[in-house]
């Protein structure tokens, strides 16, 4: 029964009801449009383009933080985390890796797009698989490493799920904070900006506005940017005179991505949603010259 089990310390029980649910909510509506995402580039051959196979890591990675959102809201419901230590450390990787494979693959479609519209080249197989074969293997290295003791995985302020350890504040923390910081926020998000702003520029010569550039770096910002700054505050000052259920707000804001990108690389795609539409309904929309490039 939960009511076996106390409330997590600092944590009223409808704190812990909302969370629970809020968590729930995100996991099984992501799941849900990164499953018609992968499920409809799978079932009609127009979608499956070297271009689109970067949009279906994004879906495969976003696939993988709601079912890691969903342990989460499961655990909450229960008050405690029932899967041991060796299951809070699983479960922090795959979190972190499916994570940074989602940005990662996210700064790839940026590069792509970038290409399509100011160099007008044409992106390949081989050069698509190696990207995404690329943004998953550092997403691996870099979640791996607080196994092996350089950062740390340990349980949220609510108990109910685990991630990369920030209450200490020490030497190894903040070593693996910045080189992290830097390879999997700051570089990718380099890479979106400048690309981009490129295509803007280009948009702007032309007239003939393709997508809203400015929407996936926004995204990046608002959906990461308050996790990235609690983290970064609890490298300089200690962050545990924060109220949990204050530290546990930028991780359910995190967790709105799948559902985010779901709209801003699939959804908000005219021709992905063409060929999501004839997934559906078996309905083919004519002239859809699907790619994820007119957005």
């Amino acid at each position: 029964m939960v009511t076996a089990y106390p409330l997590p310390e600092g944590f009223t029980e409808l704190e812990v009801f909302a969370i629970g649910t809020a968590l729930l909510v995100e996991a099984l509506l992501g799941f849900c449009l990164n499953g018609l995402t992968i499920a409809s580039f799978r079932k009609i051959k127009e979608l499956r383009t070297p271009s689109n196979l970067l949009v279906l890591s994004i879906a495969l990675a976003d696939c993988g933080i709601c079912i890691n959102a969903f342990i989460a809201a499961f655990s909450s419901f229960l008050r405690y985390w029932p899967y041991g230590s060796d299951g809070c450390q699983i479960h922090g990787f795959q979190g972190f890796l499916t994570a940074l494979a989602s940005i990662g693959s996210c700064a790839a479609v940026a590069w792509d797009r970038y290409h399509h519209y100011c160099t007008r080249s044409k992106l390949q197989w081989s050069t698509a698989v190696c990207m995404m074969v690329f943004a998953w293997l550092f997403a691996a290295f870099w979640s791996v490493m607080p196994l092996l003791g350089w950062g740390e995985y340990d349980y949220e302020p609510l108990r109910t799920c685990c991630t990369l350890d920030y209450s200490k504040g020490d030497r190894n923390y903040v070593t693996f904070l910045f080189a992290l910081s830097i390879f999997n926020f700051m570089i990718p998000g380099f890479i979106m900006l400048t690309a981009y702003q490129s295509i803007h520029h280009k948009f702007k010569k032309t007239g003939n506005y393709k997508f809203n550039t400015g929407l996936p770096l926004k995204t990046l910002v608002i959906c990461w940017g308050p996790y990235c700054l609690l983290c970064f505050y609890a490298a300089v000052e200690n962050v545990m005179f924060i109220s949990p259920k204050y530290r546990m707000i930028p991780a359910i804001i995190a967790k709105t991505v799948p559902t985010v990108d779901a709209f801003v690389y699939a959804l908000g795609n005219e021709n992905y949603r063409g060929g999501i539409w004839q997934f559906l309904t078996g309905q083919k929309i004519e002239k859809a010259e699907v790619d994820n490039k007119t957005k």
